[in-house]
């Protein structure tokens, strides 16, 4: 009996070590994954209050630290020119493009994925499957079709021509369509057909049922893809640097790329500045609707 009791007590202290060990190990892996994620965070809060312009003798915590840089961006340092400063307007031009851009696709995308779901006609799969090998392709590849199609665009139609938000929200709805279109898609499928059946019982047509009856169901499923289309086209660069010109036009990541372009004179605390406050509309919207991005995702992830 005491040599079971003995080893008892080592299986049970050594299930406690193994368990113990797991949990250190997973504080150790939470450690660093939280210091990689906040690191740059912390960087670049670091370097908006550091006067020296520089990231060769940037700190974590800067030896002359102030607000000069704030006030640069802002306009408010008589001393300071570097170029045409439009900060606010850069930031409206990407609020006022990522809106729209946002409304106009979760539009387009709940109707079409509605008639994808729920509606069966010549060609659906196909559609279907056209619009998934589409999105396999980088979108880089079609820069340059792109800029062509709109500039010829333009010729005929000035307002969604070259060097106009119009435009460019034009390539952004466009470039979104297919991943929110099968994500909606799929969440659609997960609700029961029988819904659309009783409204069928009581004489409503299909965008009645669409309408009234499906629409408030997709709450969740609306909240991702609006998050996810506002963030992506309020934090592209690439697209909008080559469609718009003007400096007021800019949106704020173009906007933004002015204070690190000059070969001499680099502007990095402005540029932090700037970054840090331009990262608040999407960080305030990201905090509010955080439960509904779970949720909306994970209810359209299965289908029963």
């Amino acid at each position: 009996m005491s040599n079971l009791a003995v080893t008892y007590k080592n299986l049970q202290q050594s299930q406690r070590f193994r368990k113990r060990f797991s949990v250190a190990v997973r504080l150790v892996i939470a450690v660093i994954l939280i210091f990689f994620s906040i690191f740059p965070v912390l960087w670049i809060i670091s370097a908006s209050f550091d006067n020296s312009q520089s990231l060769a003798t940037q700190q974590l915590i800067p030896t002359n630290a102030g607000i000069n840089n704030y006030r640069d961006l802002f306009g408010k340092n008589p001393d300071y020119e570097f170029g045409d400063l439009f900060y606010w307007k850069w930031v409206w031009n990407s609020v006022k493009i990522a809106t729209i851009t946002t409304v106009l696709s979760i539009s387009i995308t709940t109707m079409a994925a509605y008639a994808f779901s729920r509606l069966r006609f010549k060609g659906r799969v196909t559609m279907l499957k056209g619009i998934l090998l589409i999105q396999v392709f980088p979108n880089l590849l079609a820069l340059v079709a792109i800029y062509l199609l709109i500039f010829q665009t333009g010729e005929i139609i000035p307002t969604f021509g070259l060097n106009t938000h119009s435009g460019l929200i034009l390539v952004y709805l466009g470039g979104s369509m297919g991943l929110n279109i099968w994500l909606m898609k799929g969440f659609l499928d997960t609700i029961p057909r029988a819904i659309d059946e009783s409204g069928m019982m009581d004489g409503a047509t299909n965008f009645q049922i669409f309408w009234t009856l499906l629409l408030p169901l997709l709450r969740p499923i609306l909240v991702v893809i609006g998050i996810l289309s506002f963030i992506g086209v309020y934090g592209d660069f690439i697209l909008a640097r080559i469609l718009l010109n003007d400096v007021d036009k800019y949106t704020l990541m173009v906007g933004l790329q002015i204070f690190t372009a000059g070969q001499f004179d680099k502007k990095w605390g402005v540029f932090a500045a700037g970054a840090l406050i331009g990262a608040l509309p999407i960080l305030i919207t990201y905090l509010a609707l955080q439960d509904q991005i779970a949720g909306g995702l994970t209810t359209g992830a299965v289908k029963e």
